[in-house]
Order: structure tokens, then C-alpha cells, then sequence
């Protein structure tokens, strides 16, 4: 709260200059040529305000003044320094800049020596001087984005795909989005921004705003530099020198200062980082500028064509030199039919050095888009430091416009190989995918659904199912409605009313219908088993503080066994389906209690929180009580059930980790059969993360369990840490795993149960590896038993998300 609040007294404070500001604008160019100079700087004499222009040479500059000395420069020309007085609303100031021809020393490189490595050890430790006096600061940015394609883009609300275009070969726009931000720091690590406005073309997610709200802006005078998830080494990260090679190239000027362009990659062409200039100035040995890309061993799989940055330095409060502007531009191909480029452009301005900043002020929330962010109006955005619009992008946005004004077309959302059928942005029924199933229990069956989706200011999701098996000959329901509040929809409450078959341990498996389907159909191969159940549930959930959620709520259900009524299937007509297992039929009316401990950061986007740091380690607690009783709830039976999960990620080196999940459940009373817990397991030649890869689905149960899965993901990182040969360069990605379970049946709960069930009474243990590549979707695993060996003690299995 007090974060919306500084921020509403920050809007209204610029409001209140509204009427004083005088806006400046013009073109930056070589004096001889007459070549607009890209990216040049200009700034306010005696303030910390300027600006850095577009591709094309042209700036802005928005003033609260009438008098003002304004500097433009380019590293490699002489600076142009222009006195003006303003007399109306918008005044051109055109800056020729030109280029300076001194004779520079000549570097002398000595036997044995490279002249590069002792500027890069001064610029390090100039570097951690800047850092040493850097205690905070906060400063206001521009971010605007652009994506472009050979195709036009549609857009849903928070998804983005590519429709069919008339050029297939020009890149064009195809959205752009803005917004207005002020960042802060504190040391050592805390920092946050706050979006005061967006826009973007009609067609553009807002919820994609959040790439330009400086999740993607990089500093590269930190050491805390990340693209795709992986931590790279800067040019000034203290371990630089050993990581990369760098080579003088060139001497350049910029006024009375010589600035060293150096070159810059990887020793090793196998490990991943940057290639490109660094540009260095020979005074205090600060960096004042990068013009970067990332080396193809940073580039997974190859799929980008280009990944550049380009960033540019000013000094400020006559000690630091901090960023003024944020340059990324990203091109891919996709399989040659697809070409896609993305590209950032930032502006960073108005920077005020070691302000004092509660510690306080910084929370879990790294970024916050105000929820009114996206209601402002031009007169707003009159008002705003921005980066001009290019020709191109100004066009752009009249054909994107046209474009999203178009009637929404049935037939351009709708797809044989999709699972929903389109009518609006919200409504959708299900589509010819999703209209089937087969069961020996249902035999074959039909399902329709509708959808409701982000109605109501993105508040509302519902849905209605119904399913006819024409072998039982039931008619299944299930009718389900969240409505989300609060400012950014951290509150829920749900309600679900169901009349249906079940699968039985559902939960502890997530194989797809059509893979249930398809098997059945082909082999009898079955390997789930059902039962029918009719009741309801209400939850009602919150963040009641930023890193702890909690949830209440009451759930019945009645349940009762089914049985085989089918036996179809195309093939191995001389097979018969395994018999559908009894359950013990009851009611259970029980209130549910749980908490979840989530310590990751979040970004609030305008319309939801959403958890980061997948990249990072975090830790995850889910706790939960189930509470049935006879004489509390007029339940069935008596039973309380304990659970208790650990869950994340651990770092380990460079871009490889640790996953793991530790679930620990503990039932006291007659718990039904149908609610025991059940290991996850695998059916024949599949196998699943996180999961025992040599148990079978449905194979071992119990009410008292504990299970630890430990996956740990190496990518190719030990392939390229040892050099291997071949394979440093290939991109296999490489995964361990060892799994290990307890799991017993207390005595009331054994004795209800319909059948046998096999437990694992003494601590099972198995291990194995996987292999893969990055662009291909199956990662092969093999599994062994580590003790309690007997029929499958070694598993072959193919991980992937189609199963």
C-alpha cells in the first residue's frame, strides 16, 4: 500500500508541471556526411535530465525550463554543446556533430603481453570503487518495444501467435508496446520498478508489457547478467580475465578523452557468454559503453539468429557512470518459415545518487505495473520522456489498428488440431479433439464443454462439462467457477459441482486422456482404473501476507465402485481388459485447511502477481489438513488427514540445478480406499519427472508416506565443463535422479479396505540418468532399482510432454 501511494504523489507531482513543460526536439548528425548518428546522448548541462536517440539520430527532450545548455555526444566525435532559450511549446534543435581526427598514441604491445588485459584489471577494480560508493539511487526510464515478423501477429488476452500474412519475406511490425517507469536500488542487492504507465497497439498482450518493465533491462556494470536463464560473465565481472580474451582493437576519441575499443569472447569457444566491443576511457578507466552479442554456446539450440545489446554510460554526480539507455535486438528463424525479431529500446534519465531509501520500501514485489497504468490518457503521454517514433513504427501502428478493429472471425481462430473452438476472447466451446474418449468402464464416450475465460475484467473463469459413455449409459456434469479479487487477483473463491466418473489416484499421475485413449484402443492396454462420484467443493483462498497464502473450505462427495462394461478395442481382440477395482463407498463431507510459504519475488503486472525466480533457487511449502467427522460434518466416516510438501530448486553451477521434492502424508482414522495416497508411477516404455520410473501406475498405496524425488538437471554444462570432445558442442542435455519412498496403511484404514494393496514398509530406493537434446521433445531415461529388486528392476523409458 504505502508503494501505491508513493507512486499516485509521484503522478501527481508531474501533473502539477504539466503546464511548465516545454518539449525539444530534433536530429543528431555527422557533420560531413550528414548520416544520422544512432544512439547519440544528449543531456542538460548541470542536471542529471537527457536522453539518447532512436536509429535514426532523432531525440526528444521534454524541460520544466525555458533556459537550458544541451550537450550532445558520440564516442569517435567532438561534442556539440548548444545554448537555447524556448520561446513556445516545441522547439527543433538539430546537433552536427564532427568527427575528431587527432593523432592518438600508438599502443605498444610488448613480447608476451597483451595491453587489454591491464586496462580490463583497472576498469575491475575502478568497477568495485564505483560499487564501494554506490550505496542507492533511483532514476525514471522510457521502454519501448517492438516485435517484429515475416507475418501479422493476433493476440489473445496474454498470448501471442502468428497468423497468415501476405509478405513472407520483409519483416514488419507486427505490435509495439510502451510505458513509463522509476526504478530504485539499495545495496546490497534490493531493487524494485514501478510502471506508472503502458500502452501498446490493440493487438499486443498486455500482460507481454512485463519483458519492458526492466526484467529485461540489464546492467552491465553488475556482475548479475542473465539471458534464457543462464548467469553469464560480464566484461567487468571479477573473474573476466580468466573467462574471456580480450584484444585491443582501436583508439577512438571523444573530446579531450581517449576511449580503448577492445574485443571481446570466450577463451573457450564451448563456453557461453559475449563476444563483441567494450569501449573503455583512458582517465578513470570506466566503461562507457557495450555493443555486444551472445556467442552461439549461450544461444540454445541455435534458435536465434542474432542476440544483441548495445549500452551506453554517462557520469553522473561526478563519481559514477551509470546506464543512460538499454539496446536489445533479437532475431530468430524458426525451421526456415518463420522469421520473428524482437527489440528493446530504453531510455534511463533523471537519476538521483545515493538518496536516502527505506529498506522497507523494497518488498517481494520487483516490478509493480500500477492498476491504472494502463488507463492513461494522451494528455498523459504528451507529458512523458519518450524515444520518438520512427516512420515505420508510426505506420505500424495504423495497420496493427485496422487490423485489431477487424470483426472477430470464427473461422481464423478455428483449428482441427486444437482443443477449443473460439467464439470471442472469452467464450469457446470444445473442439473435435476434445469431444472423444474410451474407457472399459464408459466405453465410448462423448464430451462437450464450455468455457468462460477472463470475463469480467479478467476475474471470471468458468466452465459446464457434460459426458455421455454409451456403454455404462450415464450422463456425466461438472460445473466449475473461480472469481478472482483484489487488486492484482490474489483472492479467489471457487465453487465446483460434480456428477461424474473419477479417476482413481488421478492426482498422482498426469499422463493425457488421448495417450488413456489411444492405448485402450489399440492394445487393452489400460493402466487406469475408475469410479463414479457425485458432491461439490468450496474453497476460498488468499495471500493474506506476500510470501503466505492460505485456503479454506469444505468438500462432499459421495462415491461408488464402478465395473468393466466394455471390452472394444481395434486391435488384440483375443485380450480381455483387467478388472476395475472396487472402492469403499461412503460420504465424506470434510473441511480442508492448507497454507502455502512461497518466498520467491513476484511481479504484479496490472492484472495478476506472478511468481519469478524460476531461474534461481527457491523453496516452496505446501501444507494441508482434510478433517472428516461424523458427528462435525455428518460425514461417513472419521478420518484426519496431515500433508506436508518441500518443493524448488537449488543451483548448483553455472546453468545446472537441483529440483527436487520432498511429501510427507499421515493419516489418523478410516480413510477410504479411494483417497490413499498412491506413488506416482509409469506406464510401459514412459516414464515422468519427478516421478519412480521402475513402479508401475497404481502399483504401491499407503496413508503413512514419504517419498523424496532429487532430479538434478546438468543441461550440457558438464559436457562443456570436462571439454569432451564432440559432445561440448552438440547440446545434449544430460539428468540424474534418485527417488526414495516409505509407505505403510494404518490399521483403521486397512481395515476398510475393498482389496489388497502393496506398500513399501521398508525405504525403497532406485537411481538413473536421461539423455536428450534441446530441440528434441523425448528425453530417453534408464532407471534401476537400488534394493527390493524383483521383476522390473531396470526401466527404459521415453520422457516427454505428449504423453
Amino acid at each position: 500500500m504505502k508503494t501505491i501511494l508513493f507512486c499516485i504523489c509521484s503522478v501527481l507531482i508531474s501533473f502539477n508541471g504539466y503546464s511548465q513543460q516545454f518539449l525539444v526536439k530534433g536530429k543528431i548528425t555527422d557533420k560531413v556526411s550528414g548520416e544520422p548518428l544512432s544512439f547519440a546522448n544528449v543531456r542538460v548541462a548541470g542536471s542529471t535530465l537527457g536522453t539518447a536517440a532512436n536509429r535514426e539520430g532523432e531525440y526528444e527532450l521534454r524541460l520544466f525550463k525555458q533556459e537550458a545548455k544541451l550537450i550532445a555526444s558520440y564516442i569517435g566525435y567532438k561534442s556539440d554543446t548548444l545554448s537555447v532559450r524556448i520561446e513556445s511549446g516545441l522547439t527543433f534543435i538539430n546537433f552536427t556533430l564532427e568527427k575528431i581526427n587527432i593523432d592518438l598514441p600508438e599502443v605498444v604491445v610488448m613480447p608476451g603481453e597483451n595491453p587489454a588485459l591491464e586496462i580490463i584489471r583497472k576498469a575491475i577494480l575502478k568497477k568495485k570503487k564505483r560499487n564501494d560508493y554506490l550505496n542507492s539511487y533511483n532514476f525514471d526510464a522510457y521502454t519501448k518495444g517492438l516485435v517484429r515478423t515475416n507475418q501479422e501477429l493476433l493476440a489473445g488476452d496474454g498470448f501471442l501467435s502468428i497468423g497468415a500474412g501476405t509478405d513472407t519475406s520483409a519483416m514488419i511490425i507486427g505490435g509495439i508496446l510502451e510505458n513509463q517507469s522509476r526504478g530504485y536500488f539499495l545495496k546490497p542487492n534490493n531493487y524494485k520498478e514501478i510502471i506508472l504507465a503502458r500502452k501498446q497497439s490493440a493487438n499486443f498482450p498486455p500482460t507481454l508489457n512485463v519483458l519492458t518493465g526492466g526484467r529485461l533491462i540489464q546492467n552491465f556494470y553488475t556482475d548479475d547478467i542473465r539471458f534464457f536463464g543462464r548467469e553469464l560473465p560480464g566484461p567487468l565481472a571479477d573473474n573476466a580475465i580468466d573467462y574471456y580474451f580480450f584484444y585491443l582493437k582501436n583508439t577512438l576519441a571523444q573530446d579531450n578523452d581517449t576511449i580503448y575499443q577492445i574485443f571481446m569472447t570466450p577463451d573457450n569457444s564451448s563456453d557461453p557468454g559475449f563476444e563483441g566491443y567494450i569501449f573503455i576511457n583512458s582517465n578513470e578507466y570506466d566503461l562507457v559503453k557495450v555493443d555486444l552479442n551472445l556467442n552461439r554456446a549461450a544461444n540454445t539450440g541455435g534458435i536465434f539468429d542474432t542476440v544483441n545489446v548495445f549500452q551506453q554510460f554517462t557520469l553522473f554526480d561526478e563519481m559514477v557512470y551509470m546506464p543512460v539507455d538499454y539496446r536489445l535486438f533479437v532475431k530468430a528463424n524458426i525451421i526456415g518459415l518463420v522469421r520473428v525479431g524482437f527489440e528493446l529500446n530504453s531510455i534511463l534519465y533523471d537519476y538521483e545518487i545515493n538518496p536516502e531509501i527505506e529498506k522497507a520500501f523494497f518488498d517481494k514485489a520487483i516490478l509493480t505495473v500500477l492498476p491504472d497504468a494502463d488507463k492513461k490518457d494522451s494528455l498523459y503521454w504528451l507529458n512523458v520522456q519518450t524515444i520518438p517514433g520512427t516512420d515505420e513504427e508510426l505506420d505500424a501502428y495504423l495497420r496493427i489498428d485496422s487490423i485489431s478493429n477487424l470483426r472477430f472471425n470464427f473461422w481464423d481462430e478455428f483449428s482441427i488440431l486444437s482443443t477449443r473452438i473460439n467464439f470471442n476472447r472469452s467464450l469457446s466451446v470444445s473442439a473435435p479433439l476434445a469431444i472423444y474418449h474410451f474407457n472399459r468402464v464408459e466405453g465410448h464416450a462423448l464430451d462437450f464443454g464450455m468455457f468462460l475465460n477472463d470475463a469480467l475484467d479478467r476475474r471470471l473463469n468458468s466452465s459446464v462439462n457434460f459426458s455421455y459413455g454409451f456403454s455404462d449409459k450415464k450422463l456425466k456434469t461438472n460445473l466449475s467457477s473461480t472469481y478472482l479479487f483484489g487488486d492484482y487477483r490474489t483472492y479467489s473463491i471457487k465453487v465446483n459441482a460434480y456428477n461424474g466418473i473419477k479417476t482413481l489416484f488421478g492426482g498422482s499421475e498426469n499422463y493425457n486422456e488421448l495417450t488413456s485413449t489411444v492405448l485402450s484402443l489399440l492394445s487393452k492396454y489400460e493402466f487406469r482404473d475408475y469410479y463414479y462420484s457425485k458432491g461439490f467443493a468450496l474453497e476460498l483462498s488468499g495471500e493474506v501476507l506476500p510470501v503466505l497464502k492460505l485456503n479454506a473450505g469444505f468438500i462432499n462427495h459421495t462415491d461408488n465402485s464402478a465395473f468393466n462394461k466394455s471390452d472394444f478395442s481395434f486391435f488384440k481382440k483375443d485380450r480381455t481388459y483387467r478388472t476395475n477395482p472396487p472402492v469403499y463407498e461412503t460420504r465424506v463431507n470434510a473441511l480442508n485447511f492448507g497454507f502455502r510459504l512461497d518466498l520467491r519475488d513476484y511481479i504484479e503486472d496490472g492484472f495478476f502477481r506472478r511468481r519469478v525466480g524460476q531461474n534461481r533457487s527457491y523453496f516452496l511449502f505446501d501444507g494441508d489438513v482434510l478433517h472428516s467427522s461424523k458427528n462435525l460434518t455428518g460425514s461417513g466416516t472419521d478420518f484426519t488427514r496431515y500433508s506436508l510438501t518441500a518443493s524448488g530448486r537449488l543451483n548448483t553451477f553455472r546453468a545446472a540445478y537441483l529440483g527436487f521434492i520432498v511429501k510427507g502424508i499421515y493419516n489418523d482414522g478410516y480413510l477410504p480406499y479411494q483417497m490413499l495416497n498412491l506413488l506416482p508411477g509409469n506406464i510401459e516404455l514412459t516414464s515422468r519427472t519427478y516421478s519412480f520410473r521402475t513402479l508401475n501406475v497404481n502399483e504401491v498405496f499407503g496413508d503413512r508416506t514419504v517419498t523424496v524425488h532429487l532430479d538434478h538437471f546438468f543441461g550440457d554444462e558438464l559436457f562443456r565443463m570436462l571439454r569432451i570432445p564432440v559432445l561440448k558442442d552438440i547440446e545434449l542435455q544430460l539428468n540424474t535422479f534418485i527417488n526414495a519412498a516409505y509407505s505403510d496403511v494404518s490399521d483403521k484404514a486397512a481395515s476398510i479396505l475393498p482389496a489388497n494393496i502393496k506398500t513399501l514398509k521398508q525405504v525403497f530406493y532406485e537411481a538413473g540418468f536421461g539423455i536428450g537434446h534441446v530441440l528434441f521433445p523425448i528425453r530417453f531415461e534408464f532407471a534401476w532399482k537400488l534394493n527390493q529388486r524383483n521383476g522390473n528392476n531396470f526401466r527404459f523409458g521415453m520422457n516427454a510432454f505428449i504423453f
